[in-house]
């Protein structure tokens, strides 16, 4: 082995430690360009089949015809887990220590090839191609891996943001598009690491890093410290989004993920400003890019929220009441009317409780009014024109766990009567599931998941569609929950035609025998005792549907599982049967 000193004085190691010496700049921009290519192909392949599929909703409502091919493709990909069975079940060794979930089958192939082209992308270096100096490899090792993590920049910070217009334009849910976000910042990390550990691997071979980092600072000490101080800000973050530490303490941690996420993009600008290369390194225009994006979609939220309050300013008066199972009914009137689709969701930053964290919560009951003649308030109609003077009434169950929401329900509790408290509302978010060309609804929740899916009934039953049935399944621990929904649920009720379209039933698991009983107070509703049947519960609608069918659940991953796997079992029967699962997974 040489020595330090006999390395340094053949005078093959200091150029590949500097400079953009050894460094394939054309390879390089090369591979960037081809993995955004392969990533807009593929997101153009997912619009035409969106397409596809709104055009046949649009002309075949109630069609129980699908292609041949299409139940096969459904049960083994589309709705597949990634092994047998769990997917949004969550793995617990330990009930304080959540280590998260899987990946379903087809983003586990997407994610297993896209890691696989950048690991091979990073070995296509000139050793390939004969070149005996081991120094110059690792240089271009270094080029190669900082120039894609820089790369995987842009669809990181273009896939974490609330407003990002791939949502609604393929339909694919954002706790899909997060669960990308969190693999695409373990790679680009890895490549972070990469990029730093090749240049320490060479400097450290010629005299030192001590000697390394005195050549760096007479050539420019803000370019190594810059680039040391990224790459401790990407570790720093990799280490605490570690799935036990993120769930354990989620407030602290997307506090401290923000501010760590600006820290590396601030550095990785300077890092690319200040090198010794006229104009920058080549990654420069990339960075500013990637910082205008978040720029862009954070004014985006800015706009969205005083666009909801104004002229109030940014908050509106919200009425919260405790109600029995630690939950909070939370009713926010909105000074303007706001057409909110079915199935959406909203960020609500609720002053006097914790106004530096905004949470994301269901948005369950929608309902508008005018405000003037001397009655004060009427309903607003859902084909009226004038909507100039009216408002908009937003209704969430925010059940209580800790931090914010347990200090809002003790606030609630106060009195009977309930409180009023100042809210920030950002949104509404998602809403691109058009359920109301499908035949037959079930509709699958648990707990608070009764929030999203009971969005969806009153603007069906209002509204021209092609549903004919809606099940409504409910599953709660103790009776007294019906209480969440009773007001929603008398509201359905007497809309004209809802007892021949919806049923609901309640399935109260810490009862025991078969029937609980009845509700005279509210004919829609039968309750039932302990857990429901999700595999028989299907093959009975799929049965006695129509036409074409949707199955939805919002609940604990482990009833989520269940009923994919319920829907997977009916693939090929003599109706079309989609599945819809919403779910969000930290």
């Amino acid at each position: 082995m040489k020595t330090t000193a006999e390395a340094g004085a053949e005078s093959t190691i200091l150029p590949y430690y500097t400079g953009l010496n050894g460094v394939d700049l054309t390879t390089n921009t090369l591979f960037a360009y081809l993995f955004w290519l392969t990533m807009g192909v593929l997101a153009l392949a997912v619009l035409g089949i969106r397409l596809a599929e709104r055009l046949k909703r649009r002309h075949g409502r109630g069609s129980t015809t699908q292609w041949r091919w299409t139940p096969s493709i459904k049960k083994h990909l589309l709705y597949a887990p990634l092994f047998s069975k769990r997917h949004n079940r969550e793995f617990r060794p330990l009930p304080s220590l959540n280590w998260g979930t899987l990946p379903s089958r087809p983003y586990a192939i997407f994610l297993t090839v896209y890691l696989a082209l950048n690991l091979a992308a990073m070995l296509v270096l000139r050793l390939n191609r004969g070149n005996p100096n081991g120094y110059a490899v690792l240089a271009e090792l270094r080029g190669r891996s900082g120039t894609l993590a820089v790369a995987n920049m842009v669809p990181l910070v273009v896939l974490a943001g609330r407003n990002n217009p791939l949502i609604r334009l393929l339909g694919i849910s954002f706790d899909s598009y997060n669960m990308l976000h969190r693999w695409l910042g373990r790679l680009a990390i890895v490549q972070i690491v990469v990029h730093v550990a090749c240049w320490m691997s060479v400097a450290s071979a010629d005299g030192g890093l001590r000697h390394a980092f005195a050549i760096a600072s007479r050539s420019g000490g803000l370019f190594l410290t810059s680039g040391m101080a990224g790459a401790i800000a990407a570790v720093v973050l990799l280490l605490l989004s570690v799935a036990p530490l993120r769930h354990a303490f989620y407030e602290t941690f997307l506090n401290l993920h923000i501010l760590l996420a600006l820290a590396l993009l601030a550095t990785t600008w300077i890092h690319c400003a200040s090198a010794d290369v006229d104009r920058g390194l080549p990654q420069l225009p990339w960075i500013m890019a990637i910082v205008f994006i978040w720029l862009v979609e954070r004014m985006a939220r800015v706009v969205r929220t005083v666009w909801l309050h104004w002229p109030r300013g940014i908050a509106s008066l919200a009425l919260c009441e405790a109600l029995p199972g630690q939950l909070t009914r939370l009713t926010v009137q909105l000074p303007r009317y706001v057409d909110v689709k079915p199935g959406t969701h909203a960020f609500l930053r609720i002053w006097g409780v914790d106004f530096w964290q905004s949470h994301p919560f269901s948005i369950a009951w929608v309902h508008h009014h005018h405000l003037h003649g001397p009655s004060g308030r009427r309903l607003l109609g859902p084909y009226k024109s004038d909507r100039s003077d009216a408002v908009t009434l937003l209704t969430f169950l925010v059940r209580a766990r800790d931090g914010a929401t347990r200090k809002l329900l003790d606030k609630a509790g106060r009195d009977e009567k309930g409180v009023r408290l100042p809210v920030t509302v950002e949104g509404p978010y998602a809403g691109y599931h058009d359920l109301g060309s499908y035949r037959h609804l079930v509709l699958i929740a648990a707990s608070t998941g009764i929030t999203h899916q009971l969005s969806y009934v009153k603007p069906l039953l209002e509204g021209c569609n092609a549903v004919r049935r809606l099940l409504l399944c409910w599953i709660i621990r103790d009776r007294e929950w019906i209480e969440w929904v009773r007001p929603f649920m008398d509201a359905i009720s007497r809309i004209p035609g809802s007892e021949h379209v919806v049923s609901f039933q309640v399935f109260i698991t810490r009862h025991h025998g078969t029937i609980v009983g009845d509700t005279a107070a509210m004919p829609l509703v039968r309750l039932c005792s302990g857990r429901p049947d999700v595999a028989r519960l299907v093959e009975e609608e799929v049965s006695c549907a129509g036409g074409d069918m949707c199955v939805s659940v919002c609940g604990a991953g482990a009833l989520a599982d269940d009923v994919r796997g319920a829907v997977r079992a009916v693939q090929g029967c003599r109706v079309v049967v989609d599945f819809i699962e919403e779910c969000f997974t930290w």
